[in-house]
């Protein structure tokens, strides 16, 4: 159950855009917010995180809150996500990683045997007080607005926990999964557990909705994914079980597998710039509530062309039960600040 002050529970956030979109209603308002919107493209950011590591930034409750609101004040989004990053719960696990600039997580001791899995150590849920304390805050100060929680899947945390780092084709993470599955499967389990808190912690200080990101997806085959990964991605979710907190679940080159990531209990579904809306409702059979779709690499192109895609996905989005508009991926750190302006205003006037 959630708290009786949780601002789904008090009302606050029940009949926002988002949170009805996620629930399969279409308000007169079409909801947008951006993956990556906080931080990364904004000056005052960049203006903030001077002198502070990425990692540390996250664990800083004032740091991560005011990053958080700084893209709904400007922007005007309908929801904030939180401001952290999906190695949090393993570095509060004990597990040496931080943020290398221009590369990504990098590992301090990848793991790569069964006893390097056998030494990892469930997470203390009093390690997540600096989450707790930054959600809270900034719950406070966004009011009606909602804050979506976020956590990594447990195949893309497991492949940079193998990897040592960003891997384009996560190599040595699919070759445990095939040579030892049960080694395997213990550690997606425990990357499950700390990511099924991390997201239960973000939901019980006042999260009113969550993401799970699955960015390494698309590098397996649908029959790996179903066999192999998503058992372990619903342990993630089910983490949350017993409150009504709408999931969504985004995953990058997924497009063969929406149904079976759909499956393991996500309300809605992100879809990537690849596949058009429309397909992939159709691949949906037309129940699932979608998010997506706009192609980053149009942040950067002529206002004209950005605004005909923008319109054309949402054509394609009306073909859903609900539709949140968002990038297919992350908002590039060269965006233009203003141009994420301009998206929110034109969507906020079509018809929703």
């Amino acid at each position: 159950m959630l708290p009786e002050t949780h601002p789904l529970a008090d009302g606050r956030t029940a009949s926002s855009p988002l949170i009805r979109a996620l629930r399969g209603d279409r308000p007169q308002t079409l909801p947008v917010w951006f993956m990556r919107q906080a931080g990364r493209s904004l000056p005052e950011y960049r203006e903030l995180r001077v002198g502070t590591a990425m990692l540390d930034a996250c664990l800083t409750p004032e740091l991560a809150s005011e990053i958080t609101l700084q893209p709904v004040r400007r922007h005007g989004v309908d929801a904030a996500v939180f401001f952290s990053d999906i190695v949090i719960p393993v570095k509060l696990a004990g597990v040496g990683v931080e943020i290398v600039p221009g590369r990504g997580p990098v590992l301090e001791n990848p793991i790569r045997t069964a006893s390097d899995v056998l030494a990892l150590r469930p997470i203390d849920p009093d390690a997540f007080a600096p989450i707790t304390e930054a959600v809270a805050r900034t719950v406070a100060e966004l009011g009606p607005v909602p804050l979506i929680g976020f956590g990594g899947a447990p195949f893309t945390l497991a492949s940079y926990l193998v990897e040592g780092g960003p891997s384009k084709d996560q190599l040595r993470a699919r070759t445990l999964m095939y040579s030892d599955p049960h080694t395997w499967a213990t550690l997606l389990n425990w990357c499950a557990d700390v990511t099924g808190a991390f997201l239960r912690a973000q939901v019980l200080a006042g999260a009113s909705a969550v993401q799970l990101f699955d960015s390494w997806v698309g590098t397996l085959s649908e029959a790996q994914y179903v066999r192999r990964v998503a058992p372990h991605s619903r342990r993630a979710f089910d983490a949350l079980r017993g409150m009504e907190v709408p999931k969504i679940h985004f995953g990058l080159g997924s497009g063969d597998m929406l149904p079976a990531m759909r499956a393991i209990g996500a309300e809605a579904v992100g879809v990537d710039w690849r596949l058009p809306l429309d397909e992939a409702n159709r691949r949906l059979g037309g129940t699932t509530p979608l998010q997506g779709n706009v192609d980053p690499a149009l942040l950067g192109a002529p206002w004209e062309t950005l605004e005909a895609h923008v319109r054309d996905v949402v054509d394609r989005g009306r073909e859903a039960p609900a539709h949140i508009v968002n990038l297919g991926h992350g908002v590039p750190p060269e965006t233009d600040p203003e141009v994420l302006t301009r998206v929110v205003e034109l969507v906020h006037s079509l018809p929703g």
